[in-house]
């Protein structure tokens, strides 16, 4: 049981880590790396919920769609958050999903909208979680 609560403690700790880094990059103009820190952000802390509440290691994929139909219960502001967020893991850092150089695909405004999707799926599993006393 421990060992179960140390790993969702620290995958959520990467999430928060992942979205300073999201936040961090944008005033240096890496909107892409952002974005990516983005997604990974809300992908690590589904994988913490999922570890929480199923008391088995998540699925191995970065389709946060997948992760969400696995926990069964998100809500409709989430899912929407998350289909934002999913494209990211491959169209920020991938010149063929991205038609094109990923870095130029993305701006401040267009990068602050997915940090706060990734902030929302954050803070809904957070929430979600629920630590014993």
């Amino acid at each position: 049981m421990a060992a179960v609560r140390d790993e969702v403690r620290n995958r959520f700790r990467q999430a928060e880590a992942e979205l300073l880094a999201a936040r961090d990059n944008v005033p240096l103009g890496h909107y892409s790396v952002a974005a990516f820190a983005a997604h990974q952000a809300a992908e690590m802390a589904l994988k913490a919920l999922i570890i929480h509440r199923h008391r088995r290691m998540p699925l191995k994929t970065h389709n946060l769609l997948g992760l969400a139909e696995d926990l069964g219960d998100v809500p409709d502001g989430v899912l929407s958050d998350l289909r934002l967020l999913n494209p990211e893991y491959a169209v920020s850092r991938y010149p063929a999903a991205a038609n094109g150089v990923p870095a130029e695909n993305y701006d401040a405004p267009k990068t602050q909208r997915i940090i706060e999707a990734a902030e929302r799926v954050w803070q809904w599993a957070a929430s979600a979680l629920t630590w014993p006393a």
